[in-house]
């Protein structure tokens, strides 16, 4: 089985995916979402929104979400930018951590939550003119569905 790297913008799939923000940084959140959504969008995947309040409460909402079985996968964004004290190292660890966990349990999950220095690193990154962050996760999501369809057995026997 060989896989090539396809642009977003080629790929189309039919795939239902929950687009998960960490509204912390509204600013931020809105940036972030306008990139995923014009990437699934410009895919054919249908889509719905969930608002939480950090990047902290981002995979339990997922492990949440995957045991209704209504998505085919997740685009989670949200923002950590670096303050004065060590709740940044807490948050953007343990945040990666957990979506890291529901990847390796088979989630095809698109990690667009941004851990930056400061808010100018963050508006580059999320800014859909920019780095467009959101719109690279929407993109691994929909790679990670298509990969997971790909390597279901097709009831053959080698």
């Amino acid at each position: 089985m060989t896989y090539v790297r396809r642009k977003a913008a080629k790929l189309r799939i039919k795939a239902h995916v929950l687009i998960i923000e960490a509204r912390f940084y509204d600013e931020l959140s809105d940036e972030l979402a306008q990139g995923a959504i014009k990437v699934l969008e410009g895919a054919g995947a249908s889509f719905e929104r969930l608002a939480v309040p950090g990047a902290l409460e981002v995979p339990g909402v997922i492990a949440k979400a995957a045991r209704s079985r209504r998505y085919d996968g997740y685009v989670a964004l949200g923002a950590v930018v670096r303050g004065e004290t060590s709740h940044y190292d807490i948050v953007a660890n343990e945040s990666a951590r957990g979506l890291m966990d529901l990847t390796m349990q088979g989630l095809s999950i698109g990690n667009g939550i941004l851990t930056c220095e400061n808010m100018e690193q963050a508006r580059a990154r999320a800014k859909v003119g920019e780095m467009n962050r959101g719109g690279a996760a929407a993109e691994a999501a929909l790679r990670l569905i298509e990969i997971e369809r790909a390597m279901k057995p097709s009831g053959k026997k080698g």
